[in-house]
């Protein structure tokens, strides 16, 4: 089986990512040569951004983390991987104007795609920064709700990148993470193709060692609160996991 760099991996992602924002492709289109995440929201005005959160489940391949963050007037929210930014858009409300939400993602052209969604919708209470997971730009100790929605799959160094929201969340925050993972072995074919990484499959480790890992960082009160098959043919789950940071 072939083994990658993560230089490799992050790349072959990234191109992937950019390539759906810039051609406005939905991410199961052989235009963005599919991804896991919705990424094909542009918003053009304020009308269009109320429905972009209002109107159905966006994130329903792996789940919706912000639907279970109890998110507070005055909260600082993060989301890890924010592309396009709904979930970031779906964050600020409950945040109110007193609070902030930050949206990180490592694609510069999804940056710039969020930036503009952001203004055009009329959302003043966000940011997004470009930043890796592995190295979020993000104070220690300064985020009370932390989400991400099917992303860290994506990641080669998943205990770093829990590492660090462990870092940046403060004491007494938590996080709410939808995320696909194994539940059997995937076939060396699979694991061996960087196209898949994209898809979520191939950089999604086993559930037991992913649920591992999180306990492994710090976390405590770890749940999953749903779970549900990914892919039919193939032994992937997306879950929905909650912790706490004491």
């Amino acid at each position: 089986m072939t083994t990658y760099k993560p230089e490799e991996i992050k790349e072959s992602v990234k191109q992937r990512y950019a390539r759906a924002a810039q051609e406005e492709a939905s991410c199961c289109s052989p235009a963005a040569d599919s991804c896991c995440e919705p990424t094909e929201i542009h918003i053009t005005s304020k009308a269009e951004g109320e429905a972009a959160v209002t109107e159905g489940d966006l994130g329903l391949s792996c789940g919706s983390p912000t639907a279970f963050g109890d998110i507070s007037t005055g909260d600082t929210v993060l989301d890890l991987g924010s592309g396009a930014g709904v979930d970031v858009f779906r964050a600020s409300g409950p945040a109110g104007p007193s609070g902030r939400v930050i949206g990180v993602d490592m694609t510069p052209e999804m940056i710039d795609l969020a930036t503009a969604n952001a203004a055009r919708g009329g959302f003043d209470n966000v940011e997004f920064r470009l930043g890796e997971l592995e190295a979020l730009p993000v104070d220690d100790n300064s985020v009370d709700v932390a989400l991400s929605n099917c992303v860290i799959n994506l990641v080669p160094d998943k205990q770093t990148a829990f590492a660090e929201l462990y870092r940046v969340l403060a004491p007494g925050g938590r996080f709410v993470i939808s995320d696909v993972v194994t539940i059997g072995d995937l076939d060396d074919d699979v694991r061996a193709d960087l196209a898949t990484w994209a898809q979520c499959v191939s950089g999604a480790i086993d559930r037991t060692e992913y649920l591992g890992l999180i306990e492994a960082t710090g976390f405590t009160d770890v749940e999953v609160i749903t779970d549900h098959p990914f892919e039919e043919d193939r032994p992937t789950q997306s879950i929905t996991v909650r912790g706490f940071k004491r």
